[in-house]
């Protein structure tokens, strides 16, 4: 059988009619130029041997597998694990991508990475990596995202990072998206617009994908030795969605696993109180991709909310629409009351306080566990709390209840 991650995407960058790349004249070929630099370096013994240093010196890679003994004692049912990113080098999965990004900036003869962030953990992974390459960083983030995620403002910072204040439209993820590509193009013969997620034009879907795959490699081996079988459920949150690709690739040729992605609900179905993209949204067009879109009633992508910043965005990573249509995985969602209660159920019976975004999905494998009796759920807890503290408790106290 051939490979899923060998056959998807195309050589243009779709899976199926999602994808592909749709750019203003003056960037294509740059971004043709980053496509073909990535054939050529990625698979280069000089490449792979620094990306593999890197990820064991630096950033302390592989990261464990946990069972969740006592929340799973507490759900009944299933037996839930959890795929610690939170212990990954500055809290969260965006590492793992961030510095094979600049990795390959530097073999491409680049000085500067620039990005967008809506958490500020890719914000502060990209600073990281800059820091490591000695290259210089610009950040773009919405003012509301930097009100919330005050920690991560000030790693940013003291990593030596440019932070841009987007403060226009919803001031949130979508924005800074928008004001990092137009800084872009005055930069990017000497920048690389180190995009923070599955989406955006190709090749950065299949790119960031497949350097977030380590992650399913390692839980796929280390479930396997822990229990002696693969898990029957995988599941991940996602807003752009490069945690849950990266774990679902490890894992997307084993049929008998189901793949759940989880989405932001938000407070309502309503549009605007939610990021549940394919839970709610069509297909169409944004930043410079086709995928699935929420929109509002003139078309455009739709204002957005969910209390975990990072999910923050109207759109969804096009292999995750992909996979949606093709029935390969399906997507649920949860909302704030449940992700909220999820972080302090964490916190409290395993010493472990997730990010917001992972707290959605360790509240799906709770309300989940109970209809699956002798069987195991694997969580990909892609990022720790400490970003969210602040905010989590001026707001909501500290016993999760709204």
């Amino acid at each position: 059988m051939t490979s899923y991650l060998k056959t998807h995407p195309t050589r243009d960058g779709y899976f199926g009619s999602y994808g592909g790349a749709m750019l203003p004249p003056v960037l294509v070929p740059h971004f043709q130029a980053i496509a073909e630099a990535y054939d050529r370096i990625s698979n280069s013994a000089e490449f792979i041997r620094d990306l593999r240093y890197i990820r064991k010196h630096f950033q302390g890679r592989p990261t464990p597998v946990s069972y969740l003994k006592n929340l799973s004692g507490t759900c009944g049912g299933a037996q839930i694990y959890a795929k610690r990113e939170d212990l990954n080098h500055t809290g969260a999965h965006k590492l793992n991508h961030c510095m094979a990004e600049a990795l390959l900036a530097r073999h491409m003869g680049k000085t500067k990475l620039m990005a967008e962030t809506g958490a500020g953990q890719h914000g502060v992974a990209l600073a990281t990596a800059a820091a490591y390459f000695g290259m210089e960083c610009e950040i773009h983030m919405g003012e509301i995202d930097i009100a919330k995620e005050a920690p991560n403002v000030t790693r940013m910072k003291l990593l030596g990072a440019k932070l841009v204040p987007v403060g226009f439209g919803g001031r949130s993820l979508k924005e800074a998206v928008d004001s990092c590509f137009q800084s872009y193009v005055a930069q990017a013969d000497t920048a690389l617009f180190a995009i923070g997620s599955v989406v955006g034009p190709h090749p950065f879907p299949m790119m960031v994908r497949n350097f977030q795959h380590v992650v399913g490699i390692e839980a796929r081996e280390q479930f396997l030795e822990m229990t002696g079988k693969l898990p029957d459920i995988v599941t991940a949150c996602v807003g752009g969605g490069s945690n849950a690709m990266g774990i679902f690739a490890g894992f997307i040729d084993d049929e008998d696993v189901a793949l759940y992605g989880i989405e932001p609900r938000g407070t309502s179905s309503a549009l605007g109180d939610h990021a549940a993209t394919i839970t709610y949204g069509e297909d169409g067009d944004i930043h410079g991709f086709r995928t699935m879109v929420l929109k509002d009633a003139d078309g455009n992508p739709a204002p957005v909310h969910t209390v975990a910043s990072g999910l923050d965005y109207p759109g969804v990573g096009p292999e995750h629409a992909y996979l949606h249509r093709s029935g390969r995985a399906t997507y649920a969602w949860a909302d704030d009351k449940e992700a909220l209660a999820a972080f302090f159920a964490l916190s409290r019976q395993e010493g472990i306080i997730p990010a917001l975004e992972s707290a959605h999905a360790v509240a799906f494998a709770m309300r989940e566990a109970k209809n699956h009796p002798g069987k195991s759920i694997l969580i990909n807890l892609s990022g720790r709390g400490d970003k969210d503290i602040d905010y989590v408790t001026q707001n909501f106290g500290f016993g999760g209840v709204l």
